[in-house]
């Protein structure tokens, strides 16, 4: 095949649409390896920052995208119509929910279409963006086939769902196995040689759908037993045992068990949504997911739990909740990231307000919120110093970033609400210290 040739070679040209924490780092991985890489994004700030060397994730440096342009021709366009000078394309769009938490494929279909009216004869399309099982051949194959090409003869489709853990040294883009599956024998075979180039481990599925309900297990696996920790430290909580002692206890058993970790909700792109995905899917053949959906409503009350800690905390000390100074540290989804992806603070600093509550933040990775389609949060980060801790009646953290001092955090701050355990090392002031 002419298409397995030119990968083979690393003369194939690598189309990339969505420059975002899953696309700019796929860009990385394939310039590294010497194929010629084109970034595609509808964000004109983005596509600018990249073409001046700017990084604005921040485990990719600035100095990497200047060495990706110097050393192996990479650039960023808004012009679509450069996609038929591709040989791959890779899609990397969100695929959100709708406020009904149904599917909201919108962005594929869009990206489908200005591919389909740029395919020509040759070309390997790959989707990347997690969804439910079904959607490559369902939805975009047929907007493809429009342009009047067919697939597995004239192009080649293939699904391998993304697998980025951002702010994780240990495994990086390359380091992490890769799952593909094809519509058919040559798509499947033309993406496995694809990914084989920048990956340590390819592993090849009889189909699509299989790649995409692998990507859905792996989410919904996370969900349900960080479901399972958020229930128990309520309950333990109420019994008065340390949910966390609990864990510790229990991970010094050499088999049979695998720590989660309880928070004040669930953040980032993945966990949040994914599940979702599927039990959508399966209302379709008259299947309910009875653990999904109990552990999607487990973890979605979790900020409700953290609203009420906060409001005893603060009756601990006389404070109403309407009027309450509320200084909120971290809110990026997870630590020593600039992340906000459905982060649990969001949701937080939403409840608080609607109670009444004056909401301040601070966040190193997070200068100011970003917008979002549905939420309306117009703060800045503040600088953190003894006066700003003063100034409020309790301090809550969300996000336990490394770079926090929380034996200075305690010590300063009337009154601490800890969602994350961070402050489990701190040995004095701990009668300071509700955790939540």
């Amino acid at each position: 095949m002419k298409l397995i040739k030119l990968i083979e070679s690393k003369k194939a040209r690598i189309g990339i649409i969505g420059m975002g924490y899953v696309g700019l780092p796929l860009s990385r991985v394939f310039s590294r390896e010497n194929f010629r890489v084109t970034g595609f994004d509808v964000d004109q700030k983005k596509i600018k920052s990249l073409n001046q060397g700017k990084s604005y994730i921040k485990h990719i440096p600035s100095q990497t995208i200047r060495e990706m342009k110097k050393k192996h021709g990479f650039s960023a366009t808004l012009d679509f119509k450069k996609l038929k000078q591709m040989d791959v394309i890779i899609i990397c769009v969100p695929t959100p929910l709708t406020s009904m938490k149904e599917p909201d494929l919108s962005f594929i279909e869009k990206t489908a279409k200005t591919i389909s009216a740029n395919l020509r004869k040759g070309q390997l399309i790959v989707l990347e963006s997690t969804t439910y099982p079904g959607t490559t051949t369902e939805v975009v194959q047929p907007i493809l086939e429009k342009s009047k090409l067919k697939n597995g003869r004239d192009f080649f489709l293939a699904f391998s769902p993304e697998r980025e853990d951002p702010g994780n040294p240990h495994f990086s883009t390359e380091k992490i196995p890769k799952v593909v599956g094809g519509t058919d024998a040559k798509s499947g075979q033309a993406a496995r040689k694809l990914y084989e180039q920048v990956v340590t481990e390819v592993i090849l599925v009889s189909s699509t759908e299989a790649a995409e309900a692998t990507k859905l297990l792996e989410n919904i696996y996370r969900s349900i037993n960080i479901a399972l920790v958020n229930e128990l430290k309520m309950l333990f909580d109420r019994m008065g045992i340390n949910v966390w002692e609990v864990i510790n206890a229990a991970s010094t058993k050499p088999f049979g068990f695998h720590p989660f970790y309880p928070g004040p909700g669930l953040g980032g792109h993945c966990i949040p949504i994914d599940p979702f995905y599927l039990s959508w899917k399966a209302r379709q053949y008259d299947m309910p997911t009875r653990f999904i959906e109990l552990a999607g409503e487990i973890n979605t009350y979790m900020p409700y739990y953290v609203l009420h800690k906060i409001t005893e905390a603060l009756n601990t000390h006389k404070k109403t909740l309407k009027g309450a100074k509320i200084l909120i540290m971290g809110v990026a989804y997870k630590k020593d990231v600039d992340d906000m992806r459905e982060s649990p603070a969001i949701r937080i600093i939403e409840l608080l307000q609607e109670k009444g509550a004056r909401i301040s933040y601070h966040d190193p990775y997070v200068a100011k919120f970003p917008e979002f389609r549905e939420h309306r949060i117009r703060l800045k980060s503040k600088p953190l110093n003894a006066a700003l801790m003063k100034q409020h009646d309790c301090v809550v953290i969300i996000t336990d970033h490394g770079c926090f001092d929380y034996d200075w955090i305690v010590k300063q701050a009337k009154i601490v609400v800890d969602t994350r355990n961070a402050t489990k090392d701190v040995t004095q002031n701990r009668r300071k210290i509700i955790l939540a």
